[in-house]
């Protein structure tokens, strides 16, 4: 099967400065986080809120989504984490 990601929430994580979301390869759950610095714009390294990460989120989700497909590929497991230079 190929990794999808059909549900298209996101949830901020403060305790884990990342933004977590979930994509499916059949019926196994990959849980995804991107790194807080990933999401930051080079304008604002201060006063990012949790609305700002979700917004740089969505703004970015065809390369996180992309960037989750090629980690996935390298490494099968059940947690993924990326980071900015995941999204180069």
């Amino acid at each position: 099967m190929s990794l999808s990601f059909p549900n298209v929430s996101r949830s901020f994580d403060d305790r884990n400065q990342c933004v977590r979301f979930v994509g499916y390869d059949g019926m196994s759950e990959i849980r995804f986080f991107v790194a807080l610095d990933a999401l930051q714009s080079e304008k604002s390294h201060r006063n990012t809120s949790e609305d700002d990460y979700l917004a740089s989120f969505d703004e970015l989700r065809g390369a996180i989504l992309k960037a989750a497909e090629a980690a996935y590929t390298k490494k099968r497991g059940n947690m993924i984490g990326l980071g900015l230079e995941d999204l180069r």
